[in-house]
């Protein structure tokens, strides 16, 4: 082959290495694929922590899961009521910046009065909770409703604390001001006690969830538990 032929071939074979690499600095670097987050694994847990802070607008409640000593560990759950805003309405989201649903509820009437739908984020429901009006004449008393599962009534533990609870918000402006006192509900089916709700005593409101049954779905658990305070406490 001649001098001619030989740069012919060298000419084309540059031309191709220049090609690809040229290809290959046009093509962008692969995007990683978005990562979901999942929700905490709360059901392993048995014992949460609830705490309440005001803002002129808004109560934040941060659920936390219990460390043998009592304190608050990791948080599982957030939610944020709106103290301008229609009662009756709270959602509970997996981390603070309040993106991912764990659970939400909201009022309905019904013919035992107002009916709480617990719904998970696509909205489907597993669970539901009503006061029982008769029975909380004195002594406030709720029943929560698992499908398939269970049914739970609580009640308040203490009598006596009760009645002054009760005495409470019929006094002028008392209402108005969060009862520091502790007080206790216990949830029982068939007489036997299967969840517990424990407010602490201080100014600063704290509640202490205590599930003794591993069925019992723990985002009814903690979306009733936050009721407790939202639906009751201004």
């Amino acid at each position: 082959m001649d001098s001619t032929g030989t740069e012919s071939s060298a000419g084309a074979g540059s031309e191709k290495d220049r090609a690809a690499v040229n290809l290959t600095k046009a093509t962008p670097a692969p995007v990683p694929a978005p990562t979901t987050v999942e929700a905490p694994d709360i059901q392993s847990h048995d014992t949460f922590v609830i705490k309440k802070t005001l803002s002129l607008t808004a109560g934040e409640y941060v659920v936390s899961v219990a460390r043998p000593d009592g304190s608050e560990g990791e948080p599982v759950a957030y939610a944020r009521e709106k103290r301008l805003s229609l009662r009756g309405q709270v959602t509970v989201y997996t981390d603070a910046s309040r993106k991912s649903v764990l659970a939400a509820f909201k009022g309905r009437d019904h013919e035992v009065g107002y009916m709480y739908d617990v719904r998970d984020a696509s909205g489907q429901s597993f669970g539901s909770f009503h006061e029982d009006a008769g029975a909380s004449f004195l002594r406030r008393t709720w029943q929560v409703r698992q499908p398939g599962t269970m049914k739970l009534t609580g009640r308040e533990h203490s009598r006596v604390v009760a009645f002054v609870r009760f005495v409470w918000e019929f006094v002028p402006y008392l209402e108005y001001v969060p009862f520091i006192w502790p007080y206790r509900f216990k949830y029982t089916e068939s007489g036997k006690t299967l969840m517990t709700v424990t407010k602490k005593l201080g100014l600063h409101t704290r509640y202490v969830l205590e599930i003794l049954a591993p069925d019992i779905d723990r985002r009814l658990a903690i979306a009733h538990t936050l009721a407790l305070d939202a639906l009751e406490v201004d």
